[in-house]
């Protein structure tokens, strides 16, 4: 049993300091694990429901980054950058209902964004996945790097297990 608990601790405290992953502790991290689970509502812009710009939205207003309620909108901020060269809070789009962008995501690392999936709610997906890769379109990167290495690389300041202490 201790080594399968040891394994077990092993294997969490990789996945915890993966560079760039949704297992990352930074603060966006938090944001985006906070709604995981959220269900799909069209139109929904908080935490009883998001659609996909609603969600991204959301999670770049707690950083006090506006982003339009709209992925085409959203697909026009920014600068462009390869799908190769993604950090963790690039957007990425999709054409989901075959007439142009229709969908977006946040890239949060290890080939894997966070989506307000119609079907699942908030939820983490592989961009390698068959149907995001055959409808993949473009991605931006919103932040500056400043806000970048403030918000999506940087530690959370909140410390888990237990009271605050003054």
């Amino acid at each position: 049993m201790k080594k399968v608990s040891a394994l077990l601790i092993g294997f969490a405290l990789l996945l915890t300091f993966q560079v760039g992953s949704v297992f990352a502790d930074s603060k966006m991290d938090g944001v985006i694990s906070d709604v995981i689970g959220t269900p799909y509502k069209m139109a929904g812009t908080s935490t009883r429901g998001f659609d996909c710009s609603g969600f991204t939205s959301y999670v770049f207003n707690q950083f006090k980054v506006s982003l339009p309620h709209s992925s085409i909108a959203q697909a026009r901020m920014g600068k462009k950058v390869a799908k190769d060269d993604l950090i963790a809070g690039d957007l990425v789009f999709f054409n989901t209902s075959g007439r142009g962008i229709s969908h977006v995501g946040i890239y949060v690392g290890d080939g894997k964004m966070a989506h307000a999936s119609s079907s699942k709610g908030v939820t983490i997906s592989s961009i390698s996945d068959s149907y995001y890769t055959k409808r993949y379109v473009t991605a931006r990167r919103i932040m500056s790097t400043d806000t970048y290495e403030k918000y999506a690389d940087d530690p959370s300041d909140e410390v888990d297990g237990g009271p605050d202490v003054d």
